[in-house]
């Protein structure tokens, strides 16, 4: 028998603040909800828009900076796995939920999608500065390139 597998990546925005909670242990654990967007047309050329919502749980230190850093609204990429929770409810009926534990994760969308840099290696006045490195020059020519000149 093949064993299994299981890896899901999303990228949206969080649907409600997240929630953080302690277990018995001691261990924290957040959850919180991101919706997916999708955009398509159908076949009689109408664009249709449609959402998915995805409710994730992270442990530990990652719980604790979503918890931290994240607020409603925010955008986020969750990678991690899918794992499926079964209990019987107060009525005595069957429940079951299948959701997303995080193993990875990125903050996106800048200062409005939240206010964590998300450990980037340059800061705020160095992202500024290369900003205007990225300006195309002026006295490009359109003098094909001497390959011999390459110095690898």
């Amino acid at each position: 028998m093949a064993r299994g597998f299981s890896k899901v990546i999303i990228v949206g925005n969080v649907t409600r603040d997240p929630e953080l909670r302690s277990t018995p242990s001691g261990t924290q654990v957040c959850s919180f909800s991101v919706a997916v967007n999708r955009s398509y047309k159908d076949n009689s050329g109408s664009q249709v828009d449609n959402v998915s919502f995805f409710d994730c749980s992270a442990w530990g230190k990652q719980g604790e900076t979503i918890a931290q850093y994240v607020k409603k609204g925010s955008g986020i990429l969750v990678s991690g796995r899918l794992e499926q929770r079964s209990w019987e409810d107060k009525e005595g009926q069957k429940r079951s939920r299948v959701e997303i534990v995080v193993e990875d994760f990125n903050f996106i969308g800048g200062s409005d999608g939240g206010n964590y840099e998300g450990g980037s290696s340059r800061s705020k006045s160095s992202s500024k500065a290369s900003a205007s490195d990225d300006v195309a020059p002026d006295d490009i020519s359109d003098e094909p390139i001497d390959l011999s000149e390459i110095p690898f």
